[in-house]
């Protein structure tokens, strides 16, 4: 009887203990559960803030309302550090440079309702936008049913994000909002060197800015060819997608076609605007840095004769150096618009740098970096001739001068011989 209790009281404390066991255990799964399903919701609320692309690509940027003047359209979530982490996480590219993000509504409010058109490529139309911070900027919009776009658009964002070069046009935001996708640029207020070289409505391009244009755009390609890591070949130079500011300092735009390079140097279609293209590149599809070195070739082909590569100038250009032999007598082609105003060794020299980049062998052609030496020197001989000229200038007339006091003392002894001449003879009467 004894051993019966025994056996019960065992049973009893055992079953207890299981069930203990088994309350802290469903105790544990129920918060478990509970904070899965809080971690959720709060992963969707910071997803429903962060624009995700068609095919996962993130180039969403978040920025804390304390890196912001008060006024800035730039939108922030609630917490600032953990949205900031996971966009690290799904874009470090973007979200390391800081580009901010604005919104659809004071973009379109910057535009009047995107109504101040300035420009239309093949990304879509470009409108001019004035922030409520009073900073004037351009706002590229692209096309919505344009599928390349939408990889210039990636492109853009993520490299700009990391490209920051004097001679580049910055990007200072964007947007991905309502099915909408811009860019925000620094305003280049001057326009595109293709207007100042065609439209009859702007001012001729004297040749000295010419050369310094040129030198800009060089140093701009210097950058993405040797400065940015990894380096980023451009792709698409022509005088459309060089700008002019306000001094009419040259920036290098449009990295649409950047990207795609980066990722397959031997891409399927042929990319790029007719008359700029390397003839190795059209060949093999293989397009390299010494492409753009034949691109940028054609530019300065264009500064000399003002002449648009859809309108025969390299055949033009193949004409004359048939006669010049490649040396001299590129004078030739110079622009007409110039009328002559142009110094000839200069222009010849630059003709020669242009011609060497055209060469139908890459390998022969120059590095961007050799270029950029080659314009600083001829802007540099330039500065010495006229520092030696005015010095000469300055010389002349110290002669002059020293002339004039030599000469005057002399005047005044004859004069006072004169005078004596005249005493005596008045004397004598």
């Amino acid at each position: 009887m004894r051993g019966e209790s025994s056996g019960l009281i065992i049973g009893i404390v055992i079953g207890v203990v299981i069930g203990v066991l088994l309350a802290i255990s469903a105790l544990f799964c129920f918060r478990y559960h509970r904070k899965r399903s809080q971690i959720g919701n709060s992963s969707s609320r910071r997803a429903a803030t962060i624009p995700i692309r068609a095919n996962g690509v993130d180039s969403c940027s978040i920025l804390s309302d304390s890196t912001l003047g008060p006024e800035s359209p730039v939108k922030s979530g609630r917490n600032g550090k953990s949205m900031w982490l996971e966009g690290f996480k799904r874009s470090n590219v973007v979200s390391a440079s800081g580009i901010p993000e604005y919104s659809y509504k004071d973009l379109q409010k910057a535009t009047c309702n995107f109504t101040t058109l300035i420009g239309q490529g093949a990304f879509g139309p470009v409108y001019k936008a004035q922030m409520s911070t009073g900073e004037t900027v351009a706002v590229k919009v692209l096309a919505t049913d344009s599928k390349q776009g939408e990889k210039e658009f990636q492109t853009e964002v993520m490299l700009l994000g990391r490209l920051h070069h004097r001679n580049l046009v910055n990007l200072v935001g964007y947007c991905a909002e309502k099915s909408q996708h811009m860019l925000v640029y620094v305003y280049m207020s001057k326009g595109s060197l293709a207007s100042h070289l065609y439209n009859e409505s702007y001012e001729a391009l004297s040749w000295d800015l010419r050369v310094h244009i040129a030198l800009d755009v060089a140093r701009g390609l210097e950058y993405l060819h040797d400065g940015a890591v990894p380096p980023v070949i451009h792709r698409d130079i022509k005088s459309s997608n060089i700008l002019l500011d306000q001094s009419m300092k040259a920036r290098v735009a449009d990295f649409g076609l950047s990207r795609e390079e980066m990722v397959d140097k031997h891409a399927a279609n042929v990319r790029g605007t007719f008359g700029y293209l390397d003839p190795e590149y059209i060949s093999t599809r293989n397009f390299t840095k010494k492409s753009d070195v034949y691109s940028f070739g054609v530019l300065l082909f264009e500064l000399i004769a003002g002449r648009n590569p859809q309108q025969g100038l390299m055949e033009y250009v193949e004409l004359a150096a048939m006669n010049t032999e490649g040396k001299s007598g590129w004078e030739e082609i110079g622009d007409s618009r110039l009328d002559g105003n142009f110094d000839v060794p200069e222009l010849n020299e630059v003709a020669v740098l242009a011609y060497k980049c055209v060469n139908r062998a890459p390998k022969k052609r120059p590095s961007m970096r050799d270029i950029v030496q080659v314009l600083s020197r001829i802007l540099k001989m330039r500065h010495n001739k006229k520092h030696h000229k005015n010095s000469a200038t300055a010389d002349e007339v110290s002669i002059d001068l020293e002339q004039a006091d030599t000469k005057t003392p002399t005047s005044e002894h004859h004069r006072r011989e004169e005078s004596t001449d005249s005493a005596y003879d008045t004397y004598e009467v």
